[in-house]
């Protein structure tokens, strides 16, 4: 029997295979996704294909529909029945005649919802640990006195290949009627967490389901991020958000923890908090994307340390103190009923693995996002929030290590910090001459120098600064010269400008006058400097253990992250000096891991294979985190040299007066830094 080369597109993938081989088969036995619930009955039309024409000269192939099947009984069925375009053909039908080229059209998933909200745009490859396979049962014969639930099992060995099949428990009363109600048709839902290994029967429907869905969460200690996805088609359907009700219990992560040791209903209270606001996300999503609960089959879950423990119903209370200990720090496989989130009945939830007692699944994910461990050159992957996580490697070795920040860079130590809301400002500009600021508030599109600005600050208002602008106004401030290399406001500027006040032993800089009145003050710039030294020191922790001096690639992820300008980053020495064009915001990395984890299964083997590779750095045990502590502390810093900044920005000269910053004797000021970090 003659062999035709048949080419798959956009894959690539190619092969021969001989006269009559169905598209499906020849598109599995390459590796190449296409999907098929009712296992090539040809009426789900998931399979769909198109046959590209002409001469391929750099494949060797000339491709004609001459080279395929005709239409078949299923096909004309299906076109008649749905809406299948023109020049599609279904692949489970259709057979190879001839060399093929065969495209998989993105468009031809049926009955998919329509895209409301996407999340970063990233093209997933489709492996869901969740199958739905169409079966066909016969009916129950006086003859064959096997029962209802063993034949429909031994139906799906015989079409689906799933072998020894273990089955949730609340099926079995359930069984016989939706078989009854589907007359003998049903679709079986499939847990497989990984290819080949035990699979579970985990729903059933009557007749043909043609869609199932996942949600992909990442718990952030300071907002909750929530997706909504096809598990077939990969779209995502809906994106919600929410603040973490935890907030109210302390704004970090080691006051919760004190709550929880304080408190002996602390842990109970924040769990039910936590899981009440991811109920509230998951109706939210659910009404945007036009489903029900119960069409919710698998979900990801990450998050910090924690996080974590409190999101499972874990005391982190281990976590407040060296060793650092996690109760469980593997992957975590359970039913989402029994963690108190109502899904479908046989839902599944997988947490991915921490690395480590202050690094965890939401930094894992991130790494399984950049992939770091991947690629040659080294990556800075930095999730920058109240506490730091930092992930440092390449292909042959990675390390990671945490850095407690605190909240200054969210607002929560600074005069005039807030939250990122709506009359917030997050860009700031200080002209180097006058000092006179410019700035932009969200909700607000025009800068504050712009027309219209006053008329929209009037109904939006103009009540504090977040998180990126606060690191603008300190770059800023510094690049103007108003503070030193230091951190020192310079107070003989207030003869040249108004906007220098004296308040005291030290000064402040006025950012807007009016109500409220926005001042930066010196103590201000001492919080951010002590939040950013932290994070500097435990990134040159990790530099050490790899023996570098620079990094190729940086990373900015979270919420926080994926608004800082990278310039800025550089200016204030949060992350060592890089190439400006290869420092970048990756947005919420650590959602789009979940979302990668939740769509293709392989990652998530991929992801807890990684954690076990690396290198986790304490850096409270490190000697040399006080040195690079205190080298940190100056702008963009004492030590290091920053020479690919200083080709795209004009820095300032070196000028230090820590003892000024504090209005107090000479030395003391480095002294209360010091016992600050230790703390």
């Amino acid at each position: 029997m003659t062999d035709h080369l048949v080419l798959f597109m956009p894959s690539g993938k190619r092969g021969r295979f001989p006269t009559d081989t169905p598209v499906l088969d020849a598109a599995r036995q390459l590796g190449v996704h296409v999907e098929s619930v009712c296992g090539g009955r040809g009426i789900c039309g998931r399979c769909q294909v198109d046959v590209q024409e002409g001469v391929f000269a750099k494949h060797g192939i000339t491709s004609s529909n001459a080279h395929i099947s005709p239409f078949g009984g299923n096909e004309v069925r299906y076109a008649e029945k749905r809406d299948l375009k023109e020049g599609r053909r279904l692949s489970c039908s259709a057979k190879i005649l001839g060399d093929l080229v065969i495209d998989i059209p993105q468009d031809a998933v049926v009955n998919a919802q329509v895209v409301r909200k996407d999340s970063d745009g990233r093209v997933i490859e489709r492996n869901p640990a969740i199958q739905l396979c169409y079966v066909e049962l016969e009916e129950p014969d006086m003859h064959k006195p096997l029962g209802d639930l063993d034949r429909l099992l031994l139906e799906i060995e015989a079409d689906w290949g799933y072998k020894s099949l273990q089955v949730d428990t609340y099926l079995l009363g359930q069984v016989q009627k939706i078989l009854r109600t589907g007359d003998w048709k049903v679709t079986a839902v499939i847990h497989e967490p990984f290819q080949g290994e035990p699979a579970t029967l985990v729903a059933l429907y009557p007749g043909l389901k043609n869609e199932a869905y996942g949600i992909a969460c990442d718990i952030g200690s300071t907002t909750i991020a929530m997706h909504l996805s096809s598990l077939l088609s990969g779209r995502t359907l809906a994106s919600s958000g929410t603040s973490n009700p935890q907030i109210r219990f302390g704004e970090d992560l080691m006051s919760r923890v004190s709550y929880v040791m304080m408190n002996p209903d602390g842990r109970e209270a924040m769990t039910k908090a936590v899981r009440e606001a991811l109920n509230g996300l998951i109706d939210k999503v659910c009404q945007q994307g036009e489903i029900e609960r119960t069409d919710i089959l698998d979900a990801v879950f990450v998050g910090n340390p924690i996080m974590h423990h409190l999101f499972l119903g874990i005391d982190p209370t281990e976590l407040g103190g060296a060793p650092f200990a996690l109760a469980v720090s593997g992957a975590v496989n359970i039913k989402s009923s029994e963690i108190d989130l109502p899904l479908n009945p046989g839902a599944r939830i997988y947490m991915i693995p921490c690395i480590a007692g202050h690094v965890g699944a939401d930094a894992a994910a991130a790494t399984l996002t950049e992939g770091p461990h991947r690629q040659d050159e080294m990556m800075l992957l930095v999730d920058v929030g109240t506490n730091a996580e930092i992930v440092l490697g390449n292909a042959t070795r990675t390390v990671a290590a945490s850095s407690p920040t605190g909240p200054a860079f969210e607002g929560a130590e600074i005069s005039c910090g807030q939250r990122a809301a709506p009359g917030a400002i997050e860009r700031i500009r200080i002209d180097p001459v006058t000092f006179e600021p410019r700035y932009r508030v969200i909700g607000i599109e025009p800068w504050s120098d712009e027309p219209g600005f006053e008329e929209q600050a009037q109904k939006v208002g103009v009540n504090g600064v977040c998180g990126s602008g606060i690191i603008e106004i300190i770059a800023e401030m510094y690049l103007a010269g108003i503070i030193t290399e230091d951190g020192v406001i310079n107070g003989d500027l207030a003869a040249q400008s108004p906007r220098i006040i004296n308040t005291g032993r030290t000064f402040s800089y006025l950012l807007k006058d009016g109500e409220p009145r926005l001042m930066v003050s010196q103590t201000d710039v001492r919080a951010i400097q002590l939040a950013k030294a932290a994070l500097y020191a435990g990134v040159k922790l990790l530099m050490d253990k790899q023996g570098i001096d620079h990094v190729d690639r940086i990373g900015l992820a979270g919420a926080f992250g994926s608004f800082i300008d990278p310039k800025y980053a550089l200016v204030l020495g949060l992350v060592p000096d890089c190439d400006l064009a290869h420092v970048k915001a990756v947005g919420n990395a650590a959602g789009t891991g979940a979302r990668m984890a939740l769509l293709n299964r392989d990652h998530r083997r991929e992801i807890e294979l990684t954690v076990k590779r690396i290198e986790k750095i304490e850096t409270a045990l490190e000697s040399k985190f006080q040195e690079h502590f205190v080298n940190a502390m100056a702008f963009p810093n004492k030590a290091d040299p920053f020479p690919r900044l200083a080709e795209v920005v004009t820095l300032p000269p070196r000028s230090m007066d820590t003892d000024k910053a504090d209005g107090i004797e000479p030395g003391a000021a480095r002294r209360r830094g010091g016992r600050r970090n230790r703390s």
